[in-house]
């Protein structure tokens, strides 16, 4: 007999198991910027993988609680609204690996349409609170916030696509999604 009773509990235990190591990922960077910001050790994956298994909704809620704990590791806060884009529409964003669960490559296509997600909601963030810190313009600023947002989030998914196109890390990702559905 399985430890997992129903299909929620199963859920709820591979959903909170891939949460604490993409939390604990997170601590792993390999670069941090000074405002904010890092590339760290496949952290957005496992966020990633919740809506890769679960679907659209799961994957948003758990990505939406990733980003809460991210904001309470680091609080930045400059202005009311910003935690709400950067925290929780930003990793929130990461959710949307969900709407490829089902499709070919769904994982490196979810992977890459939540990272730019997530990569909008940031720039769109630097755009509105952080302009102090480029020209006070609005090519200066849109410039500035691609430039700096890109600087973090494409090395960590080149690295995160690379790796997941390796055929063990394929085969092991299949095997993992089935144990996750069963």
């Amino acid at each position: 007999m399985s430890i997992f009773q129903n299909k929620v509990t199963k859920m709820l235990a591979f959903s909170g198991m891939a949460l604490a190591l993409g939390y604990v990922a997170s601590y792993f960077k390999i670069a941090t910027l000074p405002m904010g910001g890092s590339t760290t050790l496949l952290s957005m994956l496992f966020i990633c993988l919740i809506g890769y298994w679960y679907g659209l909704k799961v994957g948003l809620m758990a990505a939406v609680t990733y980003g809460i704990l991210q904001f309470l590791q680091k609080p930045v806060a400059i202005h009311p609204l910003q935690p709400i884009i950067d925290y929780v529409f930003a990793f929130g964003a990461l959710g949307l690996s969900g709407l490829f669960k089902d499709k070919r490559n769904g994982l490196v296509i979810g992977y890459l349409v939540a990272v730019s997600g997530r990569f909008f909601f940031h720039f769109l963030s630097g755009m509105i609170f952080f302009t102090d810190y480029t020209e006070i313009n609005f090519t200066g600023a849109s410039i500035a916030s691609f430039s700096y947002n890109l600087t973090y989030l494409l090395p960590e998914a080149i690295i995160t696509v690379v790796i997941l196109f390796l055929p063990p890390v394929r085969k092991a990702m299949v095997k993992v999604k089935e144990l996750a559905k069963a």
